[in-house]
């Protein structure tokens, strides 16, 4: 493990009396409780909060309130780590809106091909719709698919701070990981707009099928969750299709702790986390919100994503050695004038 040098002031502020570091905990427990009595009267009164904006204001709330008692450079890096990584994903929220502007022709019938070829010749979605949605009544199955389909939406962000408070490397690589997955989708979209189930429904391409991924937030009370997704919904690009990030944000969380967990959680944790994208992709499918092959596709990415970055990492990490093991070489060289006149040993 490599030896971090501790700043003066740091030191400095580890050797203080221990009643002082208590007092200080203390006082960071009471932030932290009020900011839970916040949280809990909000999403009592307003619903959880899947907008963007609400979501960056109370992580970094609850960032400041575990936070109380530390060093106040702590709380200053907090604003200045997660403007970067919430301005870059708004940027590709904005950005994603002007990607079917470039004129590219929307890709309808290759997926559904694809879909064919791999269920020999049935359509996963229409199938699913025509054997499990009731138009007149709210299933069990219904209720499950809509929580697993908005965890999208607070899943990779609670990683984020939970992954902030524990480790802010880790934190670091996860957060770039999100945001090249998320680029690296928004990049595809532009250069090739692909149209999910509903869409080639609407057109005809495919036997009707209805957008359902929110029906069952109305039986668990979250009326205005569901307003806000939907609205969403109608203001994002509606040829977004290929890759599905749903499907590959829930990969990568299965995939990013899988290794992590501790050996006496694995035999639960496991499980959950391989059901987790599985389930995701089955109701992207059954909502008519994405094929089978996006998803397949979208696991291809993360896979990508993250092996390209453990190649930059590696190999930034050996220009680093070569760079300090070049200056070892220069500082361990003798001085030696090359410029001298070389001596005659006749003399």
């Amino acid at each position: 493990m490599t030896d971090v040098r501790i700043p003066d002031a740091l030191e400095a502020e580890a050797a203080t009396p221990a009643t002082v570091s208590v007092t200080r905990r203390r006082f960071g427990y009471v932030a932290v409780a009020v900011w839970c009595v916040a949280f809990v009267w909000f999403v009592w009164t307003q619903g959880f909060p899947f907008d963007r904006g609400f979501q960056t204001v109370w992580i970094l709330t609850g960032l400041v309130a575990a936070s109380v008692g530390r060093p106040w450079r702590k709380v200053v890096r907090i604003f200045v780590d997660w403007m970067v990584f919430v301005l870059v994903l708004y940027a590709y929220d904005y950005s994603r809106h002007f990607a079917d502007m470039l004129g590219r022709p929307v890709m309808i019938t290759p997926q559904i091909d694809a879909d064919k070829l791999l269920f020999f010749g049935t359509l996963p979605t229409t199938w699913l719709q025509q054997h499990f949605y009731d138009p007149s009544a709210t299933h069990w199955y219904d209720v499950v698919g809509s929580v697993v389909y908005v965890s999208h939406f607070l899943a990779v962000w609670v990683v984020a701070a939970v992954l902030y408070l524990r480790n802010r490397d880790e934190w670091f690589r996860w957060a770039r990981a999100l945001v090249a997955l998320s680029f690296a989708g928004l990049v595809t979209f532009a250069l090739q707009p692909t149209a999910p189930p509903w869409y080639a429904a609407r057109d005809g391409y495919i036997p009707p099928v209805v957008r359902i991924s929110t029906r069952g937030l109305d039986d668990l009370g979250l009326h205005g969750a569901k307003t806000l997704i939907d609205n969403g919904a109608s203001l994002t690009n509606d040829v977004a299709a290929i890759p599905s990030l749903h499907t590959a944000f829930a990969i990568l969380i299965c995939v990013w702790f899988l290794p992590r967990l501790p050996r006496r959680m694995r035999w639960w944790a496991w499980p959950l986390l391989i059901a987790y994208p599985v389930a995701m992709l089955a109701m992207l499918v059954y909502s008519g919100e994405h094929y089978v092959v996006d998803g397949l596709i979208g696991a291809v990415y993360v896979v990508g994503v993250l092996f390209g970055l453990s190649r930059w990492d590696r190999w930034r990490a050996r220009r680093r050695l070569d760079a300090e093991a070049t200056a070892l070489e220069h500082d361990l060289a003798p001085d030696v004038d090359l410029t001298a006149a070389p001596l005659d040993v006749r003399e």
